[in-house]
């Protein structure tokens, strides 16, 4: 797998959508994105200090309608990448890690289809490592303030290539999915309300509980 380590860019999913031509799996790092966003347009602060990759990967036999698989694997990955630091992560759904409350971690993945299928899958990953947060009103965390450790981001992201690398199962990701059995607040389009988190089923969507009634949802807030 083709490795690709630049200083600084817009964005790794952007420099990565660079070689879909090429059919090959690559993996692009930055020390730091500009340009930076997450999910529904949002910007994620990208500053020197965090890992910054984004995977492309190119699947054979992948059916569109298990493409939550992709994004699954990337939290399961990234919530081994920082317990391997003895730090505690936890998923909130359907991809976010969080450490004791507050975000360490976001996942932006951009998936190619064709005829029904995945064909390819660009994932891009913020981790914080040293980086500085403290703009961020105590919602953000990072490794270093997390444990004595102190990894660099060269461990780090060494780790979180290596696991994106690895097999995973869905019972690991609802291991990591601590939501799943308490009360949340979810809010739904203009809809906000209190519900069960029950369970994640296999196409991605979060099954809750509301009144006694179960409904499954594709697309949701949620806050423990």
């Amino acid at each position: 797998m083709k490795r690709i380590l630049i200083k600084s860019t817009i964005s790794t999913n952007d420099e990565a959508r660079r070689y879909l031509s090429e059919g090959e799996d690559v993996v692009v790092c930055s020390e730091e994105q500009t340009g930076g966003r997450g999910t529904k347009g949002r910007s994620f602060l990208s500053q020197k200090g965090g890992v910054y990759l984004t995977k492309l990967t190119f699947h054979d036999h992948l059916p569109a309608s298990m493409a939550y698989r992709v994004m699954m694997h990337a939290a399961v990955a990234v919530c081994k990448t920082v317990a391997s630091f003895g730090v505690p992560a936890e998923i909130k759904w359907p991809n976010d890690v969080y450490v004791r409350g507050k975000k360490i971690s976001g996942t932006l993945i951009e998936n190619v289809l064709a005829e029904n299928a995945v064909k390819a899958s660009i994932v891009g990953i913020g981790l914080n490592v040293s980086n500085d947060v403290s703009s961020l009103m105590g919602i953000a965390t990072n490794l270093h303030a997390e444990t004595n450790l102190r990894p660099t981001v060269d461990e780090v992201r060494e780790r979180l290539i290596f696991q994106l690398s690895q097999p995973f199962s869905e019972g690991e990701y609802r291991k990591f999915a601590s939501f799943l059995g308490r009360e949340i607040s979810v809010v739904e389009g203009q809809e906000q309300y209190r519900a069960i988190a029950k369970d994640v089923l296999p196409d991605g969507r979060l099954v809750v509980e509301k009144n006694g009634e179960e409904r499954a949802l594709s697309s949701a807030e949620i806050t423990v």
